[in-house]
């Protein structure tokens, strides 16, 4: 364990410095220029086996101290799969150590047949509903075991979202800690209850995708992106480091730690570590991360594998806290590990942190337990040859698919109730979005089906991930987007296009339905009750996006509205769509955010605009009027640091809604904001502390539990309140509670409650509030603390609708 002394001097020196430059000059061409600014914290903890583990881990031990100093190398590391796992750990036969699968993604199994994709992290996001998170995440974490996967590569609260157009914040569920906090907790609790290891990332502060790797004059990117595989020498010999993440003590706990900390609770038995540099030190060797924060205060159990071609020293990552080398051990820790049996042989690492790393890899297939009865890998190498098939589906899924993509769904614009539509007579259909991408073929040459490419059919996926890294471009041109680009990418069983969806239903009610797919400024039959556009904005992984709108689809927009003076837009999106070129025009009527819903996109949005349901999510970000309101830019290679990329988190805790509180900028769309068909009426709010509350200052003594120090999870308030639905349509209504914390933003989201009221009808909301959802993290005590005095709260429909206030005193 860290000494305390240790940590608040490490922290103090991180906190001060971190943000010091270096005059302008000469540029920087050796990273000695950057030692110190992440400190130095060893050893790297032993996994304590403690509680829930300590069987798993007991088991563990029992079985590693049978393996040979080469065996347990050998499972720490990643070898080239004979099957279609994105990574495959080494054996021990004679043990019957079979070995670990590990796969992509949090949307659903990647690259394979027979299986379902299923709502994206954002969708989840939106939807707010924990309950509907924790079913979504246990059926699909069914699909993996089926097909012999021991490790669910995801979910990801990292990036968290702090870059408007980072190109991955599609694959997690929200800018706000604490709402990705809480749904993460949930969609590990679903993975694990269904036997499969859950690997959480990407541990920490990974915010863009540019510079994410190192590139050399000769790189060749692949999926892992920007930089070469830990398998080549030439990493060590980069011309362009990766990005550094620079970030203060307190805002690493209060916002980048803080989901992390809510999967560790949940017992996530495996961490992804990042591709960038955290304080100048590479994330997968990154001491303070690693050993001080996740396994150390954190109390983490189970093992941390990096990224893809993520590791970037032998010996440093060891030290640093890696336990599992992917896609291989390559030049760092050799190709069956044989570089790290002889570091401990000659004196360059103990024996017992190898130890430790199979022990903490073992210990995670026990408490999953994988050691009993696990399926067989049923991931075929090749689908163009004869292979054995495994149908991982269950027919039970299909109403948690609807469901999610249901209500991932965000009506921000509702004009005289143009929505639900009512007995419509003619509708007009427009835009590249409402089809079905023409290409849906798990075995086609290009492999833009495994990557999430489906929407670009012209468009090379590896072109995004290898220099000089090709943007694809705003927008998925060929077709509905149900998920963004990348590792994250689903396999579907099949695509409900709106098109699809909206064909079915002119059958069934008898209306009729004309289209254009193609023109960017259609001819509308003017006997048209309703002109419909599908547009999308496209992110993937990779490189980040290049805009929060386009031209192409905000002229189809324009021109149909300039000709029917009932259009709605539907909006696939990945990531923040800015809306500001046409939402105030006088024809535009209704305006949905669809954002990103798998295989059941188009029967989700038709059973919305038919009324068979009422809308139900809400944003979990800000849709802001122009892009400048964003605060924070993507960092570039620059002046004397071109040689090493700077990404200063100035900013603080202030990204998204705090930043737009915190300045006063009014938001087209604030987050937690989104309509339903009906209107609710909030009163009765009661906040109060729990009876016998421990209120000190500093939390009570108790053991470092998964998730932190136990008392950090004591309730120690409450608040309830009562929503009433005032209209004729039953709804569900995500009630949010916010709390200012004396001396940090306006207001922080501190609970939530997604409840369904019938017409005429009231329900109870209850919140509760555990010590570390009021406290803040104090740099010079190393603790969070819970400061006296008076805690404003408010309780409401957004974070600006909060016509609730109350007030808790800690004293």
């Amino acid at each position: 364990m860290v000494s305390f002394i240790a940590r608040v001097t490490a922290a103090s020196y991180l906190s001060l410095s971190i943000f010091a430059g270096t005059s302008f000059g000469q540029n920087i061409t050796d990273d000695s220029h950057f030692y110190g600014q992440s400190p130095s914290v060893l050893p790297s903890p032993e996994a304590p086996g403690t509680l829930s583990w300590q069987t798993a881990h007991a088991k563990a031990v029992a079985l590693v101290s049978q393996m040979t100093l080469a065996e347990r190398a050998n499972i720490t590391v990643g070898y080239t799969p004979s099957t279609g796992c994105s990574g495959v750990t080494g054996t021990v036969p004679r043990l019957g150590w079979e070995g670990l699968c590990l796969a992509d993604a949090g949307q659903g199994l990647r690259a394979t047949d027979f299986v379902n994709a299923y709502p994206a992290g954002i969708s989840v996001g939106t939807s707010w509903n924990k309950a509907l998170t924790l079913q979504r995440a246990t059926h699909m974490a069914a699909e993996f075991k089926r097909k012999g996967v021991h490790v669910l590569l995801g979910p990801v609260v990292g990036p968290l979202g702090r870059v408007a157009l980072g190109g991955r914040n599609w694959e997690g569920f929200s800018n706000d800690p604490y709402l990705s906090g809480s749904l993460v907790h949930d969609t590990i609790k679903g993975i694990q209850n269904a036997g499969v290891i859950s690997s959480v990332k990407h541990f920490i502060g990974n915010e863009q995708e540019e510079n994410r790797n190192p590139i050399t004059s000769t790189a060749s990117g692949g999926i892992g992106g920007g930089g070469l595989s830990s398998s080549n020498p030439a990493n060590i010999s980069q011309t362009v480091e990766s990005v550094s993440s620079n970030i203060d003590d307190k805002t690493m706990h209060e916002l980048y730690l803080w989901p992390f900390a809510d999967a560790v609770h949940a017992g996530s038995a495996s961490v992804m570590c990042s591709y960038q540099r955290i304080n100048n030190t590479y994330g997968c060797h990154n001491q303070k991360t690693q050993n001080d924060l996740l396994k150390t205060e954190l109390g983490f159990e189970g093992f941390v594998v990096s990224d893809w071609g993520a590791q970037h020293a032998g010996i440093a990552s060891a030290e640093g806290g890696l336990d599992m080398a992917m896609p291989n051990g390559g030049f760092f820790w050799g190709k069956d590990g044989s570089n790290l049996t002889t570091f401990v042989k000659n004196g360059s690492i103990p024996e017992a942190r190898l130890t430790d790393m199979a022990t903490r890899i073992v210990a995670a297939w026990y408490q999953l337990g994988q050691d009993r009865d696990f399926p067989p890998v049923s991931l075929p190498l090749q689908y163009n040859v004869s292979h054995k098939a495994v149908n991982a589906r269950d027919p039970a899924s299909k109403p948690i698919l609807l469901q999610g993509a249901i209500e991932g769904h965000v009506l921000v614009k509702n004009v005289n109730k143009a929505l639900p539509f009512k007995k419509p007579k003619l509708l007009s259909l427009f835009g590249y979005d409402a089809v079905a991408p023409p290409r849906v073929n798990l075995v086609d040459a290009n492999f833009n089906y495994k990557f999430g490419f489906l929407s670009n059919t012209d468009f090379f996926w590896r072109d995004a991930f290898a220099p000089p890294f090709t943007n694809p471009g705003q927008i998925g041109p060929n077709g509905t987007l149900i998920v963004g680009g990348g590792s994250g990418g689903t396999a579907p069983a099949y695509i409900s296009a709106p098109f699809d969806a909206l064909q079915e239903r002119a059958y069934a009610d008898g209306f009729q339905l004309l289209w254009d797919f193609h023109s960017t400024a259609p001819l509308v039959d003017q006997a048209s009750d309703t002109c419909l556009v599908f547009i999308n904005a496209f992110a993937t992984e990779g490189v980040d996006r290049e805009g929060l709108h386009d031209d192409y689809s905000d002229d189809i927009i324009l021109n149909v509205a300039s000709a029917c003076s009932n259009t709605i837009v539907v909006i696939h999106n990945a990531g923040i769509r800015l809306v500001d070129t046409w939402i105030e025009h006088p024809n535009i009527t209704a305006v949905m955010f669809a954002h990103l819903p798998g295989q059941d996109s188009g029967r989700a949005a038709v059973s919305l605009l038919f009324g068979d349901e009422s809308p139900s999510g809400k944003m979990s970000y800000t849709v802001a009027r122009n892009e400048s309101d964003y605060n924070v830019p993507i960092a570039k290679p620059a002046d004397e640091f071109f040689f090493f990329p700077q990404d200063d988190f100035t900013e603080g805790v202030y990204i998204d809604y705090r930043d737009f509180d915190r300045k006063n900028i009014t938001p087209r769309y604030e987050f937690g904001f989104g309509l339903t068909y009906t209107t609710f009426e909030y009163s009765d709010l009661s906040v109060s502390l729990v009876q016998n509350a421990n209120t000190s200052r500093a939390a009570p003594e108790s053991p470092i539990i998964e998730g932190g120090r136990e008392s950090l999870w004591d309730v120690i308030a409450t608040a309830t309140a009562v929503i009433t639905n005032t209209g004729d349509v039953t709804a569900k209504e995500v009630a949010q509670l916010y709390v200012n914390i004396p001396g940090g933003p306006v207001r922080q989201l501190r609970g939530f409650d997604k409840v369904e009221i019938a017409p005429g009808q009231t329900e109870t909301v209850k919140f509760t509030l555990l010590r570390r959802d009021l406290s803040d993290w104090n740099v010079a005590e190393q603790a969070w603390v819970l400061q006296q005095g008076k805690y404003p709260v408010w309780v409401g429909a957004s974070s600006r609708i909060l016509p609730l206030s109350g007030e808790l005193t800690i004293s």
